[in-house]
């Protein structure tokens, strides 16, 4: 996998003319070689419906009169560079006037992107119509008469449809189109026989041939869909819609599937078709930094004049980062992420529950974006993962606010807890679920639903349930200081589950308020104060774990309160005791991962720092990086420690080991470093 990718985007109207006509291979040439790119993925057909090159199979831009593509792979590869090939598969424009029958449709008819043809912007195609021929007959003329490295097939995931093709298809099956189950498993069948499709015209001709389908986000617990590529693109442009938080949310994820990655962002201020629109040279640097500290390669998005000329401006923006890059690569090849703590997805484990439109909700988990954000402040080394791994890799896992137990979870997870892990659970996490019924007081699965059964946990984590707290929000008193606070009772804003003590160890207590507040009782602008009544446990320390009475996690997604993430670091710092693998005093929006490089047999710590700020109404910027001086970093390794060096500086740093704990300062941190323990 090159490390140095562009992604070309070359969305071109046919109200535009003289399309290519500066294009030049020695300026071409000129750019990629400014830029340090090393792959590049350009256009075969555009949104607009719209192929770039001699076709019989679709339709050339009618503003261009020689094979662009052609010159822009030959130019590419003379100068070693990949041209991966890009195909708006979901997308076609000029189809989507032409045969509007072949559009996704709502229930209500409605269409999809835009909701008509009076709104300027896309129509999204189904693939239970001739349209899906349409399409496979451009992927195999492509592949069957360039010299290309990939094919890249964007805008496609599975979706709910009631078109009227999609409509027929069901009743024909004996189907009622009114039944939601029915519409979603016609939409998965729908989008594995596209995948299936595409995959067998692509390798019947050129075996083995990458192929990346694109739906913008990485859907966490499909493995099916993920099987479908050869190998990821994350899409995740920081300032377009996903923010800092949604790349390494994936990253972290996709790391342990054993499928080769890169990290997609954009040289653009927001996002994708923003011409004339630039982010600060620090922002790159610090977005392609992330992508090598989670293990994935980078790709920047651009956009390409009509006239096939290339941006200087862009180039030399994206040299900013792509020499660093290209200087640190070699420290980041095949690198295996080292984890103390596995977080449980809530995304992986409830897609099960997600419908085909799904990926909004995937995107903006709140849940494990909060977990995630307080895993990254508390400096833990971490894995995101799904119900399919591993949990026995681990020392923690965690149950992040709503992770329900059914019997093959609870296997999975006494097993985990025999090897000597410890869980730490939050709100409704740790409650059986069963689709038959809830649970007696003996623990049983009960399927008669008529008589009266308490829904207990299904681990032992202290402690017994008795239901959802009447009051919201309440009051948390820990029994022990936080760390940037003194003890108060501190207000919860989530959900809380009423609980008492069974067999564990209190620290701390609820506290409820004096009232909900409704028309006829409320007090003050927000809430009434604490109570002082006990209310029973609010966190518990048992020989599984700690259990937590609120969905902390998605708490602090939406609210930030630092006293929720002292809390969970509190707990989890309790839980990993001697056993936690690397500590350091780098500040709160620094990053931190420790990688091995078997091949090499060396550790790399890398260490991030940048802070975003809020600019306009919703976009994180990053402009100012600012150094951070004397960072402490102790790390525990397996064998001895003959050499510890910047990289890619090549310098050596002064360590310590004290048994199998090496202790290094880096004098000074600018962006990003990586410190190599071989």
């Amino acid at each position: 996998m090159r490390f140095r990718q562009v992604h070309l985007d070359f969305h071109t109207s046919e109200a535009i003319g003289g399309i290519g006509s500066r294009f030049s291979k020695k300026q071409f040439q000129g750019m990629l070689k400014l830029g340090h790119v090393n792959s590049i993925t350009v256009f075969a057909k555009c949104h607009h419906g719209w192929s770039y090159y001699p076709t019989k199979a679709g339709e050339m831009h009618p503003g261009l009169k020689f094979d662009l593509l052609g010159e822009m792979i030959d130019a590419a590869h003379e100068i070693n560079v990949k041209t991966p090939v890009y195909i708006s598969a979901g997308l076609d424009e000029k189809i989507a006037r032409r045969h509007p029958e072949w559009l996704i449709r709502n229930k209500d008819e409605s269409l999809v992107w835009v909701k008509d043809f009076f709104t300027p912007g896309y129509h999204d195609l189904c693939f239970n119509n001739p349209y899906l021929d349409y399409l496979v007959e451009q992927v195999k003329e492509v592949v069957s008469d360039y010299d290309i490295d990939g094919v890249f097939l964007d805008i496609v995931k599975i979706r709910k449809c009631y078109c009227q093709n999609c409509i027929r298809t069901l009743l024909e099956e004996g189907k009622n189109p009114f039944d939601e189950n029915a519409v979603i498993e016609l939409a998965e069948r729908r989008f594995a026989n596209y995948t299936k499709r595409i995959k067998e015209v692509i390798h019947s001709i050129k075996p083995g041939m990458k192929i990346f389908h694109n739906g913008g986000h990485i859907r966490r617990g499909r493995r099916d869909l993920i099987a479908a590529n050869t190998h990821l693109e994350i899409e995740s442009l920081p300032t377009g819609e996903w923010g800092y938080d949604h790349f390494p949310l994936t990253a972290r994820y996709v790391q342990n599937l054993g499928i080769e990655y890169v990290g997609q962002t954009g040289k653009f201020h927001t996002k994708w078709g923003e011409f004339g629109g630039y982010k600060h040279p620090n922002a790159l640097r610090y977005e392609t930094s992330l992508c090598l500290a989670n293990g994935a390669a980078c790709s920047i998005g651009d956009q390409l004049h009509p006239e096939g000329l290339m941006d200087k401006a862009t180039y030399a923006l994206i040299r900013t980062a792509y020499k660093e890059v290209e200087e640190k690569e070699k420290w980041c090849y095949v690198a295996k992420n080292i984890a103390d703590v596995a977080l449980l997805s809530l995304e992986a484990y409830d897609s099960k529950h997600c419908d085909a439109n799904g990926s909004e909700y995937s995107v903006r988990c709140k849940t494990d974006e909060g977990a995630l954000r307080i895993l990254l402040e508390g400096k833990f080394l971490f894995d995101i993962i799904d119900l399919e791994e591993d949990f026995n890799k681990y020392k923690v896992l965690i149950l992040p606010d709503k992770i329900r137990i059914d019997n093959q979870l609870k296997e999975k997870i006494e097993s985990f807890l025999c090897n000597g892990g410890k869980i730490l659970a939050t709100g409704e996490s740790g409650l059986w679920e069963n689709e038959n019924g809830e649970v007696n007081n003996n623990g049983n699965i009960n399927k008669d639903t008529s008589t009266a059964v308490k829904k207990l946990f299904a681990i032992d984590l202290g402690v017994k349930w008795l239901g959802e707290n009447l009051y919201r929000p309440d009051y948390f008193r820990p029994n022990f200081e936080l760390k940037n606070f003194r003890n108060a009772a501190f207000v919860m804003y989530s959900q809380g589950q009423k609980i008492e003590l069974d067999n564990g160890v209190e620290l701390g207590r609820r506290e409820n308020h004096y009232f909900n507040r409704d028309i006829f009782t409320f007090c003050s602008h927000k809430h009434t104060p604490n109570s002082f009544d006990y209310g029973g446990s609010g966190m518990i320390e048992s020989s599984n774990g700690i259990y937590i009475a609120w969905n902390l996690f998605e708490e602090y997604a939406t609210i930030g309160s630092i006293i929720l993430k002292d809390i969970i670091i509190f707990a989890l710092e309790k839980l990993l005791g001697e056993k936690r693998t690397l500590i350091t005093n780098l500040p709160a929006q620094g990053i931190v991962t420790l990688t091995y490089q078997e091949q090499c047999k060396r550790y790399v710590n890398h260490l991030l720092y940048a802070s975003p700020v809020r600019r306009g109404e919703s976009i994180e910027i990053i402009e100012d990086i600012i150094p951070i001086y004397n960072v402490e970093v102790a790390v525990k390794v397996p064998l001895k420690a003959k050499n510890v060096y910047l990289a890619p500086q090549n310098t050596k740093i002064d360590f310590k080991q004290d048994g199998d704990t090496v202790k290094y300062t880096l004098p000074k941190l600018e962006c990003h470093q990586m410190i190599v323990i071989e």
